[in-house]
């Protein structure tokens, strides 16, 4: 079931020091390299209906984040280091090392998005061209979930201390993520139920994942880093005016980040990448799943 996802991409395990790392490898050996990371609660799965095309001109990687998909999934630590996007950023520099590309492109969605921005500020010479999917940066995101305190928040939830999300996900997983899918989708309000954005082969690689104790504590760990280690890199970063120096996409689709007194291209050149493009597409969340086609063309403009 799962090769037909990628069925001209070679399946690559990689060893480096933080532990086992599991990617889909396709394109020209010779061509320029592109990583593709995925977002929560998904996998390297999430970018099936993209990777080939892009793979025609260019080597495509397509990782599983620590945690996440058949890549390691150890235990966090008091300080949540072990998740921070800091961390995270030094073992993809480590997993492309190792696969012989110490200069590359990089295109993130979501959690995905949050490692390949943090890598690109801390080493700023590694990311040729950068695409974040669907997010606001770090310390806006937290921002905006303080400044409506009584709305719900699956960050909030997420980053309470171990075990308590993890266990009132373990009840049900199939149900508290399945339920994120649905909500987080551009799904019409007559059809919640309905995840037909998504390939069932894709879904039976997340369920897979989201089954195992372990990977579900390292989402909150993921979710814990974000509310500590990964805030502080962000603000201490912005007292010191750093700021992206590679060309920058930001990519949205048009119904899931909550309307706010900016726009996301504005929350990223005031923060981060003052000197980022925009582009929107009709798509809830998952835009590589449910745009497809749109979310293609916008990448290949981009990368060009």
């Amino acid at each position: 079931m799962t090769t037909d996802l990628f069925p001209d991409f070679a399946a690559r395990w990689i060893d480096i020091p933080a532990g086992r790392f599991f990617a889909r490898v396709g394109g020209p050996e010779d061509a320029p390299p592109v990583l593709l990371l995925h977002g929560f609660p998904q996998s390297h799965a999430c970018w099936h209906r993209i990777a080939p095309a892009l793979a025609e001109r260019r080597r495509v990687v397509c990782l599983d984040l620590k945690g996440y998909g058949w890549s390691a999934a150890p235990e966090g630590d008091a300080r949540h280091g072990a998740y921070a996007k800091r961390t995270l950023g030094a073992e993809v520099v480590a997993v492309m090392e190792s696969l012989g590309h110490v200069h590359f492109a990089l295109v993130g969605h979501d959690r995905g998005a949050r490692i390949g921005y943090r890598l690109a500020l801390d080493e700023p010479g590694r990311i040729a061209r950068l695409a974040l999917l669907d997010i606001l940066p770090t310390l806006v995101q937290w921002e905006r979930i303080e400044a409506a305190p009584r709305k719900p928040s699956h960050w909030n939830f997420l980053a309470e201390a171990a075990p308590g999300p993890e266990q009132a996900i373990g009840r049900d997983a199939d149900a508290y993520f399945e339920g994120l899918l649905r909500d987080w989708s551009g799904a019409k309000a007559s059809d919640r139920k309905s995840l037909d954005a998504f390939a069932p082969a894709a879904l039976h690689l997340y369920r897979q994942a989201w089954a195992v104790p372990e990977r579900i504590h390292a989402f909150c760990e993921d979710y814990r880093a974000g509310a500590t280690r990964d805030r502080e890199a962000d603000l201490a970063d912005l007292a010191t005016e750093r700021h992206l120096t590679c060309p920058t996409l930001i990519l949205t689709g048009d119904g899931y980040l909550d309307a706010g007194p900016e726009t996301p291209l504005a929350a990223w050149r005031r923060t981060f990448a003052p000197e980022a493009i925009a582009a929107e597409i009709a798509s809830g969340h998952f835009l590589a799943e449910e745009n497809p086609a749109a979310t293609l063309a916008a990448l290949e403009r981009f990368l060009a």
